[in-house]
């Protein structure tokens, strides 16, 4: 199940087709979809996410926390709007996509995709505009 959190003003338009494109992408990787929790918030909630539990003093768009059991993928994804905002702009993207790319991240990790090396980061990217691409395929 897939639930969606709010720590800040901004709330998605429609979590129902949200819900709905992130249990496509989970089963396109082949996984069983578990608990996951999307937590949106701003740059000062997230920051103090980042300093508490991974001791770094920066700021970031997202942190996730992964309950993965074997091929059911489960965790909390906090999403920071702002961050996201501000990627949107420094990409020349539209702010929604760029939520999406994010919120496809958060899941990939869950499915075993990292983004340590080049190579794992450019095959992230790929992955991550194939399940975009899936958001905008009506059923």
């Amino acid at each position: 199940m897939i639930s969606f959190n709010y720590e800040t003003e901004f709330e998605l338009d429609n979590e129902a087709r949200y819900e709905q494109w992130l249990s496509e992408v989970i089963a396109s990787e082949g996984k069983k979809e578990g608990e996951i929790s999307y937590i949106f918030c701003d740059d000062d909630y997230l920051l103090e996410i980042n300093k508490h539990y991974l001791d770094h003093d920066t700021l970031t768009d997202i942190i996730s926390f992964d309950y993965t059991v074997g091929n059911e993928i489960g965790g909390d994804i906090f999403i920071s709007v702002e961050r996201v905002k501000d990627n949107a702009v420094d990409f020349n993207v539209a702010f929604e996509e760029e939520l999406r790319r994010v919120m496809a991240h958060g899941v990939l990790h869950y499915c075993g995709y990292k983004d340590k090396t080049e190579a794992d980061e450019q095959l992230m990217r790929n992955k991550e505009e194939e399940k975009i691409a899936m958001f905008h395929v009506e059923q």
